[in-house]
């Protein structure tokens, strides 16, 4: 492979390893949806990438299923098809995680082999394989919160489980962004706009992440009304426990009101800057982008209150989800492209 063709094979392996991140958060919205997450007992690297061989094996590991609260206070009563159906949802999960290290370290010790990679990506893409290696460690750590006390995972740690996953994500992308298309001196007249587009990308941050303690804790079960609360704009019980900082993250109320509220302000402000943008000097794609964003966010809230509505069925639940990654996606790449200078379009 000559040395030009390189940069379009980096891109390449770095677009398909975002896809399949993007896609495992995806399959993950569907094994919380389905309540499939602890399913499996056993924390097995390798020989966990098998499934089952034997009706035995099925047997054994149900027995393990059968020990911990779900399925006592839950699920007692369950029949081993019943229980496949779970299981298969958790280690699909679990083999596309160990899918996307495979797809992301074999490329990445062949580009290094062979010298392929630019000089700045060589200690990103080590950062990115630790942290590809903590997200396993912490979807473990997550999953074993559910064997003994409870019948859901932490919502504190599922939440910590998706940002480091979409972290994982946007730094992925960020570097195919700059492997296509290397950033020049940031246009004049474009300052103000990146720093609005920053404060977009910790808001929306925020919000996702309120939207794993909404999924941690079914909140979405409850209220399915909209715009109010059951009538109401702010509803009763919102600040009923003690301590009273607790209700943020432990108060099904207070949970769904905040991510409802962190919701509105994070389309408000994306198409605040979809119209601030208009009458700056963009390049084309930059005005593409922002366009897009601006569609993705008043997509993805219709989509959030047919969710809601509906009581989060999984179908919609995981689609939500998409969108959500969707409306990151194009506030990355909106982020990236318009600093770009209009006479040297992306």
């Amino acid at each position: 492979m000559s040395t030009a063709a390189a940069p379009r094979s980096v891109l390449i392996w770095l677009l398909a390893v975002a896809a399949m991140i993007f896609a495992m958060a995806v399959i993950g919205a569907i094994t919380r949806l389905t309540e499939s997450g602890l399913s499996i007992m056993e924390w097995a690297p390798f020989s966990g990438a098998l499934p089952p061989m034997s009706d035995t094996e099925w047997e054994r590991l149900f027995g393990l299923y059968q020990q911990i609260p779900e399925y006592k206070l839950q699920n007692a009563g369950m029949s081993l098809a019943d229980f496949k159906q779970i299981f298969w949802w958790e280690w699909i999960h679990r083999l596309w995680g160990r899918l996307i290290g495979v797809v992301f370290l074999l490329p990445f010790l062949w580009f290094l082999w062979r010298r392929r990679l630019p000089g700045w990506f060589k200690p990103h893409g080590w950062a990115l394989l630790l942290l590809g290696g903590a997200q396993g460690a912490l979807g473990w750590f997550m999953v074993a919160s559910g064997f003994a006390d409870r019948t859901d995972v932490s919502q504190y740690r599922l939440a910590a489980h998706l940002f480091l996953a979409l972290a994982l994500y946007s730094y992925v992308l960020w570097m195919a962004f700059r492997v296509a298309c290397p950033a020049p001196p940031a246009a004049a007249g474009t300052r103000g706009l990146r720093r609005g587009l920053k404060a977009l990308l910790v808001l929306l941050a925020v919000t996702i992440v309120s939207g794993a303690f909404v999924a941690g804790l079914d909140a979405g079960l409850i209220y399915n009304t909209y715009p109010l609360m059951d009538g109401r704009l702010v509803p009763t019980g919102y600040w009923m426990q003690q301590p009273p900082l607790a209700n943020l993250f432990e108060n099904v109320t207070a949970v769904q009101f905040n991510h409802r509220l962190l919701t509105h302000l994070t389309a408000l402000l994306a198409l605040a800057l979809w119209a601030w943008s208009r009458a700056k000097p963009l390049a084309p794609a930059g005005r593409r982008i922002m366009a897009a964003l601006g569609v993705m966010v008043l997509l993805q809230i219709g989509l959030g209150v047919a969710t809601l509505l509906e009581a989060v069925p999984v179908a919609l639940g995981a689609l939500h989800q998409a969108g959500a990654i969707l409306v990151l996606t194009a506030t990355l790449a909106a982020l990236y492209l318009v600093r770009h200078d209009p006479a040297r379009p992306a």
